[in-house]
């Protein structure tokens, strides 16, 4: 359980859930020095909470994050170089860490998403936004480019993509982001929760440890060759066989059963 207390985050409990609430809704949830290493806490205590099933990440207030904080980009103004290899590194560090975390983590966007905005979103495994939401690659209008958040939206939209939005800087709605694959589902503002909820339902009828090793073999198995894929991939789905969770859940499957994990 995390019991800091934060600046910037409100971090809930709920049952076996997690929500990680980016808590600037004055400004839009910017994200400033703080908060990417409240962020990195947060979701930190998250992974190795051991009864923490799911991680949820939302802004308060009408906005998701509208990217970097306008005072603190007057700070980075007069940094050295030195410096700002610091600040983006520590960005770098915050994204692989939620993309890295071995429990789901769901993105619920619930208004616009600016600049590194995207990039927290694009880190989670799936992306719920309302229709309301907005979204922009825009550091190209102010002479900068999504550099940290790069890897993640190009895995999520692809170069083509990419290459369109990083260059043009251009804004687009929620519609258009599903259509280039940047979130995974768009419903009405009003069903936001609810559909939320449903997907919360659904990771929870999964085996954690399942779960862990699907992430495993995505990170991993693209920048594999089929030779080396071969090996890893036989071996992960024999452990998981002989494991306590994959006895269980086929012996739950063959046995019409619940697994025991869904009624934690």
């Amino acid at each position: 359980m995390d019991d800091r207390t934060y600046e910037t985050l409100l971090v809930e409990r709920r049952d076996r859930t997690i929500q990680i609430i980016l808590n600037r809704p004055r400004v839009h949830n910017s994200f400033n020095a703080r908060m990417i290493h409240e962020l990195q806490a947060a979701f930190g205590a998250a992974g190795t909470d051991p009864d923490a099933r799911i991680v949820i990440l939302t802004g308060a207030g009408e906005s998701f994050c509208a990217g970097a904080d306008l005072n603190w980009m007057r700070e980075i103004i007069g940094y050295s170089f030195e410096q700002n290899l610091e600040e983006s590194l520590a960005i770098a560090d915050l994204l692989q860490a939620i993309y890295t975390l071995p429990k789901p983590t769901v993105a619920r966007v619930n208004g616009t998403a600016i600049g590194g905005g995207n990039g927290l979103f694009s880190a989670c495994d799936i992306a719920i936004a309302s229709d309301r939401a907005r979204f922009g690659l825009s550091e190209v209008k102010i002479g900068l480019v999504p550099a940290a958040i790069s890897p993640y939206v190009i895995r999520r939209i692809g170069e083509s993509r990419a290459r369109e939005f990083f260059l043009t800087g251009e804004r687009f709605d929620a519609r258009r982001a599903l259509e280039i694959g940047l979130v995974n589902i768009v419903v009405p503002h009003a069903e936001l929760d609810a559909k939320t909820e449903g997907l919360l339902g659904l990771l929870l009828g999964s085996g954690p440890e399942a779960i862990a090793k699907s992430k495993e073999l995505l990170q991993k198995v693209p920048g594999m060759g089929f030779a080396d894929a071969r090996r890893y991939t036989a071996e992960m789905i024999a452990r998981l066989r002989v494991s306590a969770e994959g006895q269980e859940g086929m012996a739950a499957f063959l046995e019409k059963r619940k697994p025991r994990w869904s009624k934690d």
